[in-house]
């Protein structure tokens, strides 16, 4: 049987999931900055320079060595191309937590989490993930959160008869005593009226 995520857990996962949202489309971009950068280096043997003696933000020719090997030309000024390789490193790093920190909020299989994983390595897999587990989670809370707004009603209503109810059973309950007290009233006052007077008239002394 599959686990559902705890309802006390729900706030945190809204925010799990923005924080999942915002790494996934950096890191999306960046694994595609990393393709085009692995293919200018290892098919057209350019890097990127910022900084360097020929300009700000330069190409600049890899040597191949007979080896096979590549080696780069520039001596100054900041490699762009192994930046993007580092930033993407980094960045992979914070998506997965991203990932595991949803995962296990939501309580899925662990496959799930595998499969997540993957949008940082395999370039559009992150932004397709992106949009189908935010679709996903948001529906689910939104169907729980609704859920339970109509049991709270029901739960309200049916406190609400109940009261009504009470109400409704305690005016009956006084009014049927004062009624019997009435009717007490105006038997007593029958009894007062039927009893004979028993007082003998007075005898005239002469």
């Amino acid at each position: 049987m599959a686990l559902e995520p705890r309802p006390a857990d729900y706030p945190r996962i809204r925010k799990a999931l923005s924080f999942y949202r915002i790494t996934s489309i950096i890191t999306g971009v960046m694994l595609l900055l990393l393709l085009a950068e692995m293919i200018l280096k290892y098919v057209l043997h350019y890097e990127i320079f910022v900084g360097g003696p020929n300009g700000f933000l330069t190409l600049e020719q890899v040597i191949v060595e007979p080896g096979g090997g590549l080696k780069t030309s520039m001596t100054s000024g900041f490699n762009l191309s192994t930046g993007i390789l580092i930033a993407h490193g980094w960045f992979y790093v914070v998506y997965l937590f991203g990932d595991f920190r949803l995962w296990s909020l939501m309580r899925w299989p662990f496959m799930r989490f595998l499969v997540i994983a993957l949008g940082g390595v395999v370039p559009f897999l992150s932004f397709f993930m992106e949009v189908r587990v935010v679709r996903e989670v948001e529906a689910y809370l939104a169907e729980k959160e609704q859920g339970a707004k109509s049991q709270s009603s029901e739960s309200q209503d049916a406190e609400l008869e109940d009261a009504e109810s009470n109400t409704s059973v305690s005016s009956d309950s006084t009014s049927s005593d004062s009624t019997s007290s009435d009717s007490t009233s105006s038997d007593s006052a029958r009894s007062d009226s039927a009893t004979p007077n028993t007082a003998t008239p007075t005898e005239v002394s002469h």
